[in-house]
């Protein structure tokens, strides 16, 4: 994706909910009060390395320890290292002020949500990245769901062997001049990196920060866009 396609899907992506919404969760992830009380938990099926990876990551670059989140598992395997082996006990120890953070692509099993209701009555803040699932959503103090529809790109900022031949669809979010676009393939998974970006960028950055970090977004989606094209879209567009 050519340097003046990314910073126009970045301005695009900025206006949509989905953005809104990530960085209303990832301000509440933030907002974690120290190393070691983010508890990040998945479903049976899914547990969520991907986000805590990111997390982890943001933790490091922003110098802010308490984005780096413990890792919640259903059934940690015998002999895992101390941080890979921490079981849904975890949750039934939550003390007020910690923050659960509940990654569920489907829908949340009873035994999640029984834990996850002790913990906000305990004080926990619950947090939410799911699918549409209801009872999940109404324990939850910030929640982002993700449409199963995915989030549409628009056509003219795709290359041209990537456009659609007909729209799939469209989405409210976006101006009518840009709709009719490719769905983004694992729209669960640009969900994740949009809230670790959020987390990782304090409301203090304002919009130039916000624009960097939705770049970087932007390269593990679409692919990095090589240092010469990226001097030759500064020249350019004057954008950063």
């Amino acid at each position: 994706m050519d340097p003046d396609r990314v910073a126009a899907l970045r301005d695009a992506l900025v206006t949509t909910s989905w953005w809104s919404r990530a960085s209303v969760l990832g301000d509440a992830v933030r907002r974690t009060p120290g190393e070691g009380h983010l508890l990040l938990v998945g479903t049976p099926r899914v547990e969520p390395w991907h986000l805590a990876a990111h997390l982890d990551d943001e933790a490091r670059r922003a110098i802010q320890p308490q984005l780096a989140p413990q890792l919640v598992r259903w059934r940690p395997p015998p002999g895992a290292p101390a941080h890979l082996s921490i079981g849904l006990e975890r949750l039934e120890q939550v003390s007020r002020g910690e923050t659960v953070f509940v990654i569920a692509p489907h829908d949340a099993p009873d035994p999640l949500l029984e834990r996850v209701d002790d913990a906000r009555r305990t004080g926990a803040t619950i947090l939410s990245l799911d699918a549409g699932d209801d009872q999940l959503g109404s324990l939850a103090h910030e929640r982002m769901s993700v449409s199963a529809a995915g989030l549409v790109v628009p056509a003219g900022l795709l290359p041209p062997d990537r456009r659609p031949s007909a729209p799939p669809g469209l989405d409210d979010d976006l101006p009518p001049e840009v709709l009719a676009g490719l769905e983004l393939p694992a729209s669960f998974d640009l969900a994740q990196h949009l809230v670790s970006a959020a987390a990782g960028t304090p409301p203090s950055s304002g919009r130039a920060g916000w624009r960097e970090r939705l770049r970087r977004v932007l390269d593990v989606v679409s692919g990095p866009v090589p240092d010469r094209e990226k001097g030759q879209g500064q020249r350019t567009t004057g954008r950063p």
